[in-house]
Formats: structure tokens, C-alpha cells, sequence
């Protein structure tokens, strides 16, 4: 199914909950809309949990995330699972997984440097099991819940 970018917003807006795998960190740095709903729904408490490759863009957009949102190195490590970087990071879309522990779990994708339009919003049966994965491999190592 697909989505726009502005739906998408609205649904980020609503979670109390987000879950991102993302190659570069691009939407949560660069991209205006998103790092507006992303500063306010720090604000409001919502938590945002990454999984990220360890690659110098990563890392100097994490520095940019942690400035841009005024975090502590401490909230930072509690926010971010930084795994080694794969030949596969090319290819990877950003994805994210809106109320991953709830019944009404939502995943979508989109390219991963691109502000376009284009957002494919997965079934649920697919979401729930991307979040899962994401719960899993968060759980296997930080040793603790997402």
C-alpha cells in the first residue's frame, strides 16, 4: 500500500512509539518536516529507538541528531543500537515501525535519501514481524526492551 509523506507524518505525530532502521539517519537530520515532528514528539515523550550502521555519515549525523535535539550522551546511548556496517548499506530503505509493541503496530519504508513522496506502508501481519525482528535484535544487544 502506499502513502505520502504528509500521511506519514500524521501517523509519526499520533505513535507513542517509533522504531527506525535507517542506513544514514537522512529524515531524522535533514529533512525539515521530519526533524520538526521529531523535536516535538521528543518533546511529548514519544520514544524513538534507531538502529544504524557504524559508518562515518551515521556517526556525524548522530553528533548533528544530539545537537539539533539537545540530548545528552546518555540519552543518545539509550536511543541508538549502532551495529557494523554492512556492504548491504546501500541498498537498505529507511524504515520505521510506529507502535511496535501495540496491536495496531504500522511499518513503513522509503528510500533513504530521498525527499520524495514515495512511502510504501507494509501489511500488518509484515509490520508486526518487522517488529519482532526490531524488538529482537534491540533486546539481543542493548539487554534490554525497545
Amino acid at each position: 500500500m502506499r502513502m505520502t509523506i504528509k500521511q506519514l507524518i500524521k501517523l509519526e505525530d499520533k505513535a507513542k512509539q517509533v522504531w527506525v532502521i535507517s542506513p544514514e539517519l537522512h529524515f531524522d537530520t535533514e529533512n525539515k518536516a521530519f526533524t520538526e515532528i521529531v523535536s516535538v514528539n521528543l518533546g511529548e515523550k514519544t520514544k524513538y529507538r534507531y538502529i544504524v550502521p557504524a559508518t562515518t555519515r551515521v556517526q556525524k549525523n548522530i553528533a548533528v541528531y544530539q545537537k539539533k535535539y539537545k540530548l545528552s550522551a546518555e540519552e543518545i546511548c539509550n536511543n541508538f543500537l549502532i551495529l557494523p556496517a554492512s556492504e548491504f548499506n546501500p541498498f537498505i530503505t529507511e524504515t520505521a515501525i510506529y507502535n511496535g509493541t501495540s496491536k495496531d503496530c504500522v511499518a513503513v519504508a522509503a528510500p533513504a535519501h530521498e525527499d520524495n513522496n514515495l512511502v510504501i506502508k507494509y501489511e500488518t501481519k509484515t509490520a508486526k514481524g518487522m517488529a519482532k525482528h526490531f524488538k529482537s535484535l534491540w533486546k539481543k544487544y542493548k539487554r534490554t526492551n525497545p
